[in-house]
């Protein structure tokens, strides 16, 4: 075995396996995928350790156990359309277009977004697409699942609209200690949520509350 096949065999044996991830489309995902073809240089070596990796500038790469337990929580079918938001370099995107149909995978940030483009070769069921992440990507909805790369301080209502009935979206929901992954699911015209397990992550751009001012 190589040293990155055994690393990923390590993080996914110490950090997914323990932590109830038990879909093994996801585990197999998850061994498959090079997770150090999809991070800048400089951060290869924190490729698999239990950490939120740097992407550049504020971003992040979800840890894996939380990416893991996201994924899982969202019920992914073979069949399912799946938006990856803030899909960064493309790795999130790799993996999820192992479980799934089609993955839009959108970016904002023009560098990670050619990353992406540049990684995607091997994935024909990705496209990668460049735009503000709070809005999503309405001209591919409706979505069988959403999926947030990162935290946001408010429930994503432009995303929620973007899912089919029946749709999931899976996300990290606050920016402080008392942080929650959350699902979403629609039926009819409403949108449910509960927490599904706790979880952190760096926040997205575009997915902070607006400021409140007192006078």
């Amino acid at each position: 075995m190589t040293d990155s096949v055994a690393a990923r065999r390590h993080m996914v044996d110490g950090q997914v396996r323990t932590s109830d991830v038990t879909d093994l489309r996801v585990i197999s995902a998850m061994l498959e995928v090079s997770r150090e073809r999809f991070i800048p240089q400089a951060s290869a070596a924190l490729a698999y350790l239990d950490l939120d990796v740097p992407v550049g500038g504020s971003r992040r790469l979800l840890r894996p156990m939380v990416f893991a337990k996201l994924i899982q929580a969202a019920e992914i079918e073979a069949t399912d359309r799946v938006l990856d938001v803030g899909c960064a370099g493309g790795y999130s995107a790799a993996v999820l277009a192992r479980v799934a149909a089609q993955v839009v995978a959108l970016e904002q940030d023009a560098g990670l977004a050619k990353a992406a483009e540049e990684s995607r070769s091997s994935q024909p069921n990705v496209d990668v697409v460049s735009g503000p992440l709070a809005g999503g990507w309405p001209k591919g909805a409706p979505y069988d699942v959403v999926v947030l790369e990162g935290a946001t301080e408010v429930v994503p209502q432009a995303l929620c609209e973007q899912l089919k009935d029946g749709g999931r979206l899976v996300c990290v929901l606050g920016s402080g200690p008392g942080s929650k992954a959350m699902l979403y699911r629609r039926s009819g015209g409403e949108v449910g949520g509960r927490p599904v397990f706790d979880a952190s992550a760096a926040l997205l751009p575009g997915f902070t509350k607006t400021p409140v001012f007192a006078f």
